[in-house]
């Protein structure tokens, strides 16, 4: 068992949230308390209903995810959103959030371990945003239908092509999420192939007529690595179990 406060003050320090820039609806860190112990850690991409029902179901103390409970913004409690805390509130279930934080952090973010994952090396930072380098690149050249598989086999799933550049690539640029949206900046920085997420319709045009390759591998599967990391970090530190939710959305 381990004191609610102890991780949070840990995870303050070691995701360097006072640091890191984010969207406000964000709100990284602790979003709902409970009684102040975890025994058991649940980890998810979003804190959604269902997710909650599962680590509820699990008896899990601690739920931490990469998506909060906040993204719309100001909300009436009533309907899902009542029944969400009221569930989590009545079975001692703390929620705790990590977005970017989690997806620039150098051991158990989301960009390095799915970078990792799919074999690139050497990386470096890449793709400034409000200050700090959002993304990783690694200058390999890989044919881009090896690096679709290989992306594949990483999330588990599905994962589409733009052809819009070299069939060999030389600099490959990693921002999982739903970075898509980022193109003309991804090709502004040199970078021949770009790994995200997902991102809107016109990504894909805009892509090939940059004359570079996209592959998006989908916004949820690029984004399990992080709060598994991070949940199977802080139960080998605390001596405490962890599980993950799986909660696809396919996109």
């Amino acid at each position: 068992m381990a004191k609610l406060k102890t991780i949070c003050t840990y995870l303050e320090k070691h995701l360097k949230l006072n640091e890191v820039p984010d969207y406000p609806n964000a709100l990284n860190g602790l979003q709902l308390e409970n009684a102040g112990q975890v025994k058991k850690i649940v980890a998810a991409v979003d804190a959604c209903l269902p997710v909650v029902r599962e680590a509820v179901e699990q008896k899990a103390d601690l739920l931490l995810v990469h998506h909060g409970m906040f993204w719309q913004g100001a909300q009436k409690i009533e309907g899902s959103q009542y029944e969400k805390l009221k569930l989590a509130m009545d079975n001692g279930l703390a929620i705790y959030s990590a977005h970017i934080p989690l997806d620039v952090h150098p051991v158990s973010g989301n960009n390095v371990l799915l970078a990792k994952a799919i074999g690139l090396k050497n990386l470096k930072p890449f793709f400034e945003w409000k200050g700090i380098q959002l993304g990783l690149r690694s200058g390999a050249q890989i044919k881009r239908e090896v690096l679709l598989e290989r992306v594949k086999k990483a999330v588990g799933g599905e994962a589409r092509l733009c052809p819009g550049g070299p069939q060999q690539t030389r600099q490959i640029g990693v921002i999982t999420g739903g970075a898509g949206s980022e193109v003309y900046a991804a090709a502004a920085s040199g970078i021949d192939t770009f790994i995200t997420g997902e991102g809107p319709h016109w990504s894909y045009t805009s892509a090939e007529e940059l004359g570079i390759n996209v592959i998006y591998g989908g916004h949820y599967a690029t984004e399990t690595f992080g709060v598994k990391a991070l949940a199977k970090h802080l139960a080998a530190k605390y001596r405490i179990s962890w599980s993950f939710v799986d909660h696809p959305t396919g996109l």
